[in-house]
């Protein structure tokens, strides 16, 4: 049995000429599963979307009248950076089929969507202003992967989007084939954009005769024929260095910390937490942007993979709000056993916050069993109906990616996003 997968986008629903209102659509999609999202509840609140634009931009709102009314709210949780507030004209990007004008270079930018997170690859492109390109991916009866590039892409830059997340292997195998069917069609450049690396966890070894999988994996990657990688939140900064070619690394903290403004939280009331002693440099980077909110741990000790037993809490929280702060969510046993731990300290309200939704089983059971007041990732892994909730909240981050790979083809700086 064949299944046969080509992604094209349609070119009427992202004018190429205006990046801005294909951002103002994705604003509008982005945001709860399960409830309405409380983003859009308060009157002058900023809805998330995958830069962090306000919506009062997508609006017609000026960005001086947006900043008198949260001042009118009392001491900011969140002051969001500068390249996302400015309002900022579409690339100089020519559709296919036209030609460039006197003294420009044509567009070379392709970008193209494995099968693994189709949403969220197309959710870019209209960023971009771009059409997804055609590539005819297909999988044979006795699990073999097929990949032709469906059109010409000789002298281009390329990017592939392509999360290796579950199944981890048939994705990452679908994204090195890619690769190589790009670099047998003499395209100039190739980047794997990879919003979720798999095996990021298997960064190093704990005991003896362990194989450091990342390492692993970043090779393959590289001699497939990939040029560049762009990543999104990797689970530990030493998989940047596994890797022999240069690597863009950024960040959907920025997309949640936009979401958590919204929801008005005062400062004295907020306490970040991390879930393990080896989270407490992510989880004070969170709290230094929300306003140096002050920071908790919970001591873990883990028994085995996949199961952990919480031991202590340093840090004070009671009568306060607790964000629980992590890269990813795998089956939520870390996670849930500190929401615990908070909720029996004395904590008001806990929220969980990561940037990539694994969910494997009993992950969703743990999570929907009442010890956090929400759940909020982003869509950097795709979210079936099986894994949604009503504490779940999904944050888009297209338009982060789609300005990050901008950067890369323009050769302007990816890190002055953060900034």
């Amino acid at each position: 049995m064949q299944q046969t997968c080509s992604y094209q986008a349609q070119a009427a629903a992202c004018n190429s000429s205006s990046r801005l209102g294909c951002a103002a659509r994705l604003r509008s999609s982005s945001g709860r599963v399960g409830r309405r999202s409380a983003a859009a509840a308060p009157q002058g609140a900023r809805a998330q979307s995958g830069n962090g634009v306000a919506a009062e931009a997508a609006d017609g709102v000026s960005s001086s009248s947006s900043s008198t009314v949260a001042r009118g709210l009392g001491r900011p949780v969140l002051v969001p950076p500068t390249w996302e507030s400015t309002v900022r004209a579409a690339p100089q990007l020519f559709p296919r089929g036209q030609h460039a004008s006197a003294g420009q270079a044509p567009n070379r930018l392709r970008v193209f969507s494995g099968t693994s997170n189709t949403a969220l690859s197309q959710e870019v492109a209209c960023y971009l202003g771009l059409e997804l390109g055609s590539m005819k991916i297909k999988r044979f009866a006795d699990g073999e992967i097929y990949v032709q590039v469906g059109e010409s892409i000789r002298g281009c830059d390329v990017f592939l989007i392509q999360p290796t997340a579950p199944p981890v292997n048939d994705n990452m195998m679908e994204l090195l084939i890619m690769i190589d069917a790009c670099k047998r069609a003499s395209a100039r450049s190739i980047t794997a954009v990879l919003p979720y690396f798999g095996y990021a966890r298997a960064d190093r070894k704990t005991q003896g005769r362990e194989a450091i999988a990342a390492k692993l994996s970043a090779n393959i990657i590289t001699e497939a024929g990939a040029d560049r990688v762009l990543a999104m939140d990797l689970h530990s900064g030493q998989c940047v260095g596994y890797f022999d070619i240069p690597v863009d690394h950024v960040y959907g903290d920025s997309v949640i910390l936009d979401y958590l403004s919204s929801k008005r939280i005062s400062s004295g009331d907020l306490v970040v937490v991390s879930p393990d002693v080896g989270g407490v440099a992510r989880a004070r980077a969170f709290a230094k942007k929300l306003n140096d909110a002050p920071l908790a741990i919970v001591d873990k000790r883990r028994s085995a993979h996949n199961v952990s037993e919480v031991m202590n809490l340093i840090g004070d929280v009671r009568g306060k709000v607790a964000v629980l702060v992590d890269d990813m969510i795998d089956t939520a046993g870390t996670i849930t056993n500190a929401a615990k731990v908070l909720h029996a300290e004395g904590a008001r309200e806990v929220y969980a916050c990561a940037t990539h939704a694994v969910f494997s089983p009993p992950a969703v059971e743990r999570l929907s069993s009442g010890v956090f007041q929400e759940v909020i990732v982003a869509n950097t892994i795709p979210m079936p109906p099986e894994h949604q909730f009503p504490e779940l909240t999904v944050l888009s981050v297209a338009n982060l990616l789609g300005e990050a790979i901008w950067r890369v083809y323009n050769a302007t700086s990816v890190a002055a996003i953060r900034e």
